[in-house]
C-alpha cells in the first residue's frame, strides 16, 4: 500500500508547500512593507532574514505535517490500510 500512497503523498506535499508559501506571504505582509529577506539578497538586515526564515520554516513544517497526516487518514478511509507506522517508537 505504501507504493499506492506515494503519488498521493507527493501531490499533497506540493499543495502543502504552496499553501504555506501563501500563508507566509500573508503573515509577512503584516510584519513588514517590503518582501521578506532572502539569503540571496545582498543588502539586508540579518535580524529580518532570521525572522523570515524562522517563520517560513515553522509554517512549512506545521502545514506539511498537518496535510500529510490528514492525507494519510483519508487514504486509510478509502483503502482500509494505514500508510505508515501506527505510533512513535519508544525512546
Amino acid at each position: 500500500m505504501k507504493i499506492a500512497f506515494l503519488p498521493v503523498s507527493i501531490a499533497s506535499g506540493l499543495a502543502a508547500g504552496q499553501l504555506s508559501k501563501k500563508l507566509f506571504d500573508l503573515i509577512w505582509g503584516r510584519i513588514d512593507d517590503e518582501e521578506a529577506s532572502r539569503p540571496k539578497h545582498r543588502e539586508i538586515e540579518m535580524r529580518k532574514l532570521a525572522l523570515a526564515l524562522v517563520i517560513e520554516g515553522a509554517l512549512f513544517r506545521l502545514i506539511k505535517g498537518l496535510v500529510d497526516h490528514a492525507t494519510r487518514r483519508g487514504f486509510t478511509r478509502a483503502t482500509g490500510s494505514w500508510p505508515g507506522d501506527e505510533r512513535p517508537e519508544p525512546a
